[in-house]
């Protein structure tokens, strides 16, 4: 379920709240029960875990009849950068920026302090990711090796754009 509320501080002054039901999350079968009774203080606590600067109006509640909601406020200001227009140098300046936002909210969703203990002293986890990461990257040039020469021999089409 999914509402919106109006509200009017003033005559001029609307406030527009977003209401969604929250339901368990589909990990909950892989990880576990949530540590948290209500699935929308859940969802809650995952927006203030990953975004730097939340909504003040973040937050959840119990209907009557027992279903879960968080509410947020509903702005109508989506705003998208038009990445068909970019350049190469553009390109690579926001896909830079998104890896910085998606690296600062993954960073900020892990207990350091957990983390820490469960790897403990030795570098075994250092080492597993080291190999992991350059066998991936061998993979990725076999990949890209493979896709070329099929290219090549004109199992699949390939266009080449030249800035």
């Amino acid at each position: 379920m999914c509402a919106v509320i109006l509200l009017m501080a003033g005559e001029r002054d609307p406030l527009f709240l977003q209401v969604k039901e929250a339901r368990a999350s589909v990990l909950e079968a892989y990880a576990g029960k949530s540590a948290y009774s209500n699935h929308g203080q859940r969802v809650v606590m995952g927006h203030r875990l990953m975004q730097s600067a939340s909504d003040i109006f973040l937050g959840w509640t119990k209907g009557r009849g027992g279903r879960q909601f968080y509410m947020r406020q509903l702005r109508d200001a989506k705003i998208k950068p038009m990445i068909e227009t970019f350049d190469a140098a553009d390109m690579a300046a926001f896909a830079q920026f998104c890896g910085h936002s998606l690296a600062r909210s993954h960073a900020r969703s892990g207990d350091a302090a957990v983390i820490s203990g469960y790897l403990g002293d030795s570098d075994t986890f250092d080492k597993a990711i080291a190999d992991f990461s350059a066998a991936y990257a061998d993979q990725t040039e076999r990949d890209h090796a493979a896709l070329k020469k099929a290219a090549r021999r004109g199992k699949l089409e390939a266009l080449i754009e030249r800035a």
